[in-house]
């Protein structure tokens, strides 16, 4: 029994012969990724398979920090990893040491990183979106010149709108200089006074269409004053200047038909509003007719007199009525005018104003009069009060030889307030001098 391994010692020899053999110390592997998971603890389990094969892998925090990219299910990447086993299952794995995307997944994480900086900066915001003309009169073709295209695009405008004038302008949408000549020639378009610019080119890669990925023409496409519709490559192609168009068309006939409505369309409609007019026309005609009819044998038309007679009669009774109103008007302001001559005369005023002037004399002698006397009043008054103030300021009291005595800052007014060796202040007409107390002596009916 002996000579039989159990399942964890094999094992284990097996880890042991991959982690010894240097060849399985650091493959490069291209692959794609898949079943792809994040753990909490930051550690990233995936598959990195091909057409045929499917290997397992994990790849630590650590490494994983370190990356340039977020990876994702279905990501093209080149990995350098160690090849081991891990025990508990059996299985072998690899263990990723670095991870990159290939040429292809580079664009795509370079297609989202700047879709995310421009969204950022608002150029896909529906505010900015330009509305398309319902009926355009021109319309700037940007493509190449041959190929589907530029040919779907004519058809279909011909066939649909063939009033529109099409103004195709040959433009590169591939290649190394495409993304300047899109550029120019969106600016040029946006000279001309169209109606609308259709930017298109057929399918392909995202190779291919990566010079509309370019930031520069997603901005020219941006600072456009004219409608611009995108139409680039199929349906399930989406590229940068498809966010920032003012609409997006899924194929290049589509653009044609966003921006032109259909002719067979446009004579139904037609069609339909010629017979809705004619009805109206119709309806209108004969309501008038009934109204002509009923006023052509309406009584007052038969005898034209009868529509005037009654006004004829109403004029004069209000042309009698304005002259007696006038004329009792006129003799009531005779009367005051009258009144008021009375009443006015001049000799009458005049003498009026002379007493009237002789009373304001009196009246302003008597005034100056009572003025002067109160103020001599007044200012007697304010001497006498003056010289009294005077008489009693304590600075007269000591010129008369007097003299103030102060006790903590306050006047002492009677001995009552002083005692032996206490400290004062005298005050006289030119100076201050401080002085102890050494004896109290007191009136005797103070005593008392």
């Amino acid at each position: 029994m002996e000579k039989y391994l159990t399942v964890s010692a094999l094992t284990k020899y097996i880890k042991y012969k991959f982690d010894k053999d240097p060849h399985l110390q650091s493959v490069l592997i291209k692959g794609e990724l898949s079943n792809f998971k994040r753990h909490s603890s930051g550690h990233l389990y995936f598959a990195v398979k091909d057409e045929e094969t499917v290997i397992n892998a994990m790849m630590f925090k650590s490494q994983a920090n370190s990356l340039a990219f977020d990876p994702k299910e279905g990501d093209q990447v080149f990995i350098e990893a160690r090849v081991s086993v891990y025990e508990r299952r059996g299985n072998y794995q690899i263990y990723v040491n670095k991870m990159q995307l290939d040429g292809v997944g580079n664009l795509y994480q370079k297609f989202e990183q700047l879709k995310l900086k421009l969204s950022k900066e608002g150029l896909f915001d529906k505010t900015h979106k330009k509305v398309i003309p319902r009926y355009p009169r021109k319309i700037a073709i940007l493509t190449a010149s041959t190929g589907a295209a530029i040919r779907d695009i004519q058809n279909t405008l011909y066939h649909r709108y063939p009033l529109v004038e099409q103004i195709k302008i040959s433009t590169l949408v591939q290649g190394e200089n495409a993304k300047f000549d899109i550029i120019e020639k969106l600016a040029y378009a946006d000279q001309l006074d169209v109606d609308i610019i259709i930017l298109g080119r057929g399918g392909g890669s995202i190779e291919d269409l990566w010079n509309f990925n370019e930031e520069d023409v997603v901005r020219a496409i941006f600072n456009c004053k004219t409608p611009v519709i995108s139409a680039v490559g199929h349906e399930t192609d989406t590229t940068l200047s498809d966010f920032v168009a003012d609409v997006r068309a899924a194929t290049p006939t589509q653009a044609a038909m966003i921006s032109t409505p259909d002719q067979h369309d446009l004579l139904e409609a037609l069609g339909q509003t010629q017979t809705i007019l004619n009805r109206f026309i119709k309806q209108y005609l004969k309501q008038n007719y009934q109204k002509l009819e009923h006023y052509q044998n309406y009584y007052k038309f038969k005898q034209p007199t009868l529509l005037y007679e009654q006004h004829v009669q109403k004029r004069d009774d209000l042309d009698r009525l304005l002259h007696q109103t006038m004329s009792r008007k006129l003799e009531l302001y005779n009367q005051q005018l009258t009144s008021i001559k009375q009443r006015l005369r001049y000799k009458n005023f005049k003498n009026t104003i002379q007493r009237e002037q002789m009373t304001v004399k009196q009246l302003q002698h008597s005034l100056n009069h009572s003025i002067s006397n109160r103020l001599k009043q007044k200012r007697q008054s304010f001497i006498h009060h003056l010289t009294l103030l005077n008489n009693l300021s304590p600075t007269n009291t000591m010129l008369r030889g007097y003299s103030i005595v102060h006790q903590n800052n306050e006047v002492v007014t009677s001995v009552k307030n002083l005692k032996t060796n206490d400290l004062i202040e005298v005050t006289m007409k030119d100076g201050s001098i401080d002085a102890i107390i050494e004896k109290v002596r007191w009136q005797e009916n103070d005593r008392k």
